[in-house]
């Protein structure tokens, strides 16, 4: 297991992040898996441990805080010492009937920042990442409310989800300009088969230091294996067709996978890990499971060296369409080139 800074902070996380969504009752919507139950939960935390992970990701809304009681329960099942596990946890989903029950309003924060703190079982949490971007709060608001969270030491660091670029910077330039705890990483989907956050958040994440964590990077189990032009397997997207993903170009995409993945010895999924953990923007990839084989394979990803050709060729098929400014840029960066320097980070 290697281990990543996360952002430009001295925390150290493991390239795969253990994802508790499926922990929680009533989630199957979403994870098509229903429910674990406290046993097994202690049984896949002991062995994502075991594979060197000290990174855990959940939110208050997963399950509506069972997720956060049963990997809180888990940790002090196994014994592990805080200091070993990172923690990271969301704020503003809906949890209660409530007007106020949602959102990233100081009230609503600091009523789920003491709940999550309980049913983890935890003095702090690690990371506390907004779960979305409020189009009702100020984002002045917000940045107040989660310094006021670090300053009384309930919250370590701070992060979002799902938000744009320029949501990200107007955040920044709030806590730039007024001296409070700045967003350290990002969550946001990206995949093989899901290429969008390409155009400006990854630009933007290596040119501010931001981390970024992975949700669904098997495009909701499209890159599992499972799905081919023949027929589609059994699996979460048979019953919640999520995320989004364009389906012929898709199975272009496994079929450039199929034979890197013969070559290896590996399965399709464990190719598309891969290729995430060779993008420089990507901090850690977060893992959803539901058997102990899938634990392994998505962990066993992370042995894999992908070949220039190889890169090259997963590049070609998943390859983004031009757009503008995109390739107005491109064509006016060429003579600013030197010859045999490495790029930007900032750019390719």
């Amino acid at each position: 297991m290697r281990y990543n800074q996360l952002g430009r902070t001295g925390l150290l996380v493991s390239e795969f992040c253990l994802g508790a969504m499926s922990f929680g009752r009533n989630d199957a919507h979403w994870t098509g898996r229903g429910q674990y139950e406290q046993s097994a939960v202690d049984e896949v935390v002991k062995a994502a441990v075991d594979g060197g992970v000290n990174f855990f990701d959940t939110a208050n809304v997963y399950g509506q805080g069972t997720s956060e009681e049963r990997l809180g329960q888990a940790i002090r099942n196994l014994g592990l010492a805080r200091g070993d596990v990172v923690i990271a946890t969301k704020v503003m989903g809906r949890m209660g009937p409530a007007v106020n029950s949602m959102g990233l309003s100081r009230l609503h924060i600091m009523e789920q920042v003491e709940a999550s703190l309980k049913r983890l079982q935890v003095d702090h949490i690690d990371l506390y990442q907004v779960h979305g971007f409020d189009i009702l709060t100020p984002v002045e608001e917000t940045v107040r409310a989660l310094d006021d969270l670090v300053k009384r030491g309930l919250v370590r660091y701070v992060g979002c989800s799902n938000w744009a670029a320029w949501q990200i910077m107007k955040a920044h330039g709030v806590a730039k300009a007024e001296t409070l705890a700045r967003f350290e990483s990002l969550q946001a989907y990206y995949s093989l088969a899901g290429r969008g956050l390409e155009r400006e958040i990854a630009p933007m994440l290596l040119s501010e230091e931001v981390g970024l964590m992975i949700w669904s990077p098997l495009a909701g189990g499209f890159l599992s294996g499972k799905y081919t032009r023949e027929g589609e397997g059994e699996g979460r997207r048979s019953i919640f067709d999520f995320p989004p993903v364009d389906k012929e170009k898709g199975y272009d995409i496994i079929d450039a996978m199929r034979p890197i993945a013969q070559a290896h010895g590996v399965s399709i999924a464990q190719i598309a890990l891969a290729w995430l953990l060779h993008q420089r923007c990507v901090t850690s990839v977060i893992m959803g499971v539901s058997t102990f084989d899938q634990l392994r394979d998505n962990l066993a990803a992370g042995d894999i060296v992908l070949s220039d050709e190889e890169l090259a060729a997963l590049d070609e098929a998943s390859a983004l369409p031009s757009e503008y400014p995109g390739w107005m840029q491109v064509m006016q960066r060429v003579n600013r080139a030197i010859p045999g320097a490495q790029p930007p980070r900032w750019g390719k």
